[in-house]
């Protein structure tokens, strides 16, 4: 068992519930090392024994190498979904390249990487692409490297349901535009129970998991529930896609992190569902929790699937 983790992005959605299940796990007099720019950042995770917070900017050579010497295995979860081409290369390329030139020169094999599904050079996004990247410099660098492909994760404090939740909260219809993109989403605490368990298990090394739940469901059936669940349900408009990617880029212009980008839309071009020609969830005895028994919780509203399915007949799949 690694007695020091560090987890690079561990003050994020995803971060926060790897680093609880670390925590849950146990590990002796082991630490849980996650470094950030503002220590305020991980304000909620100074309460968790065994985390330790490092001040430092892992996007800086020196200072990452200092981190990595600190520690004998690494979970990056460091991602962006917004920004220009120049963003993505920076967060998805740049700093596993970073990463990977850190654990060479410090001796530290153990890699566990968070990428995505659908990623590939040829892939129609610049997040698509530039996770394809990010995925070779760290398998190119020989390391002991586990890579994880979630679909969409959902959660308490997600930036998708509870996204088109407080949308419908605030609008009475809905522009939509990749009504029809298929997703697989997946729970965050089953994502962070399958890092855990990579970092525990040596046949994980050399591997890539596809990390995704049980149910699929285009996209304008998730805003339908995420709708229905937080008790705003809206009538969704159908756009095409030329007229998206002009609402996309209205909402770039916005202050702060926009909800939609035009690359967000040139991501939906793929199905976010797993391929099956890679091990997933269960390959690491983890059953994936249906969206249908964590959602309405946090949403607010209740079980909805059953009146999904009736809609879907009623109206058809998109």
């Amino acid at each position: 068992m690694f007695q020091r983790i560090l987890v690079l992005g561990g003050t994020g959605f995803v971060g926060r519930a790897v680093c609880n299940r670390l925590v849950e796990r146990g590990q002796g007099n082991g630490r849980i090392l996650v470094p950030t720019r503002r220590l305020a950042h991980g304000q909620r995770l100074q309460s968790l024994p065994t985390v330790e917070l490092m001040a430092l900017n892992v996007h800086d050579d020196a200072a990452l190498a200092r981190a990595v010497a600190g520690a004998d295995a690494v979970v990056n979860l460091v991602a962006i979904l917004h920004g220009s081409a120049a963003d993505f290369q920076h967060v998805h390329v740049a700093l596993p390249q970073r990463l990977a030139r850190a654990c060479q020169a410090q001796g530290v094999r153990r890699v566990v990487h968070v990428s995505a599904l659908g990623v590939g050079a040829g892939a129609p996004s610049n997040y698509l692409r530039s996770k394809a990247a990010g995925e070779a410099a760290l398998v190119t660098a020989g390391l002991d490297l586990t890579i994880l492909r979630p679909s969409v994760i959902f959660g308490a404090e997600d930036r998708f349901l509870n996204l088109f939740a407080d949308l419908q909260a605030l609008a009475p219809l809905l522009p939509l535009a990749g009504r029809g993109t298929r997703f697989q989403p997946v729970w965050v605490e089953d994502v962070a129970t399958a890092i855990v368990r990579c970092l525990d298990r040596d046949d994980t090394v050399g591997k890539t998991y596809e990390c995704a739940g049980p149910e699929v469901c285009t996209l304008a059936e998730l805003v339908r529930l995420a709708g229905l669940w937080s008790g705003h349900e809206r009538p969704q408009l159908t756009l095409p896609m030329w007229a998206g990617r002009l609402q996309a880029g209205l909402m770039e212009m916005l202050p702060g992190t926009p909800p939609m980008s035009r690359d967000n839309l040139d991501s939906m071009q793929v199905p976010n569902v797993a391929s099956g020609q890679l091990p997933g969830l269960e390959a690491l005895g983890i059953t994936a929790a249906a969206l249908d028994a964590v959602a309405p919780a946090y949403l607010g509203g209740v079980s909805g699937l059953a009146r999904l399915d009736r809609w879907r007949r009623c109206a058809g799949r998109d």
